[in-house]
């Protein structure tokens, strides 16, 4: 067994346009100073990174290692959600939607999805020059708005929406097996891999991919109602990531699953600072350490009430205490007798 690695912090919703939060040097020092060890670093926000660079550029890379080794600190991945999501988009969204792309493909479906396309191939590459195994990102949606079958679905569509998802994504999981990287998608209600249901429609279709893999997110199955344990069970061989990031559900007479339309402080279904809500961490981290998971343990910060700089915070220290420093020996090895076949023999009563 391994001992998890961490804690790390996913930078994504801390990057600002004013210090420490602008850029990579002065956001490594203020996560540092917290007790991080670790950063998952957003690939899209070019204040903290250059990921066209680091494609390409072996010394960009290496500089970038080496300003956070100074700091104590680790990547523990690179991150193309934003870009993932634009590989698959349902018209319905397609204006939401623009705004994680740049503006010479606004308005342009086509022109954006082979520049996210091109994106996420470009975060093989700089994985592996970063010497990272493994990436998170969304997969997309094309299914999503027929998430539940009122009308009455079409025959065939979400089986056609599936195997259009596969035929996207089976050129960029080629990519990353070239570079020798796990894709971890994290499963998400607004992607089409959202459950371990979907997740399988899309493993079979891109024929059991060896780099198709998961980013573990309890927060996203407490939200949807799913034994988040139970699917650690099921899908431990491809977790590649874990998102620490604790959520509470508490439906009402009025409002359940679907949440009523309400923002994030109403909805029965919301994300929590780490503590605060209801996930059983010490329950997850131990099955992590009994399936020897190698990754790292990295905070996702959302929360509807608390200050993300308090989130932040705490999260270290409470990532710290819940990572189980796997025994070397069993409990009980002060009691062992040696191996004396013989013996065995002779209490089984065997000639």
């Amino acid at each position: 067994m391994r001992t998890i690695k961490g804690p790390a912090i996913f930078l994504a919703q801390f990057a600002g346009d004013n210090a420490p939060y602008n850029s990579l040097d002065t956001i490594a020092d203020w996560v540092a100073g917290m007790g991080y060890k670790g950063i998952q670093i957003p690939s899209w926000d070019g204040r903290l990174f250059d990921l066209d660079k680091a494609a390409e550029s072996q010394t960009y890379c290496d500089e970038v290692k080496g300003l956070l080794a100074d700091k104590g600190l680790e990547i523990t991945e690179l991150s193309t959600h934003l870009q993932g999501q634009l590989v698959a988009v349902h018209p319905a969204y397609d204006a939401q939607f623009d705004g994680f792309a740049p503006a010479a493909v606004h308005g342009n479906p086509k022109a954006r999805q082979a520049w996210a396309v091109d994106q996420v191939k470009k975060a093989a590459l700089a994985s592996r020059r970063l010497g990272l195994t493994a990436h998170p990102s969304f997969s997309g949606a094309l299914a999503w708005p027929y998430i539940y079958p009122w009308p009455q679905r079409p025959a065939g569509l979400v089986e056609d929406a599936f195997d259009e998802l596969a035929r996207r994504w089976k050129p960029i999981l080629d990519v990353f097996d070239e570079n020798g990287v796990d894709l971890a998608f994290e499963i998400h209600p607004g992607e089409d891999l959202h459950d371990g249901v979907t997740f399988e429609m899309f493993l079979d279709r891109v024929g059991g991919h060896a780099r198709c893999n998961m980013l573990f997110d309890p927060s996203h199955y407490v939200l949807q109602q799913l034994d988040y344990l139970a699917h650690i069970d099921i899908y431990h061989e491809r977790i590649k990531c874990f998102h620490v990031k604790d959520a509470e559900f508490n439906p009402t007479g009025r409002s359940g699953v679907y949440g009523g339309y309400q923002g994030w402080v109403d909805r029965p279904g919301r994300f929590r600072s780490l503590g605060d809500g209801q996930v059983d961490f010490g329950a997850i981290f131990s099955k992590m350490a009994q399936y020897d998971f190698a990754g790292w343990a990295v905070l996702e910060w959302e929360c509807a009430l608390k200050h993300p700089e308090q989130g932040a915070a705490e999260g270290a220290p409470f990532i710290d205490a819940h990572i189980i420093r796997v025994t070397e020996h069993a409990f009980d090895d002060f009691a062992a007798g040696g191996a004396d076949r013989e013996l065995n023999k002779r209490i089984m009563g065997i000639d």
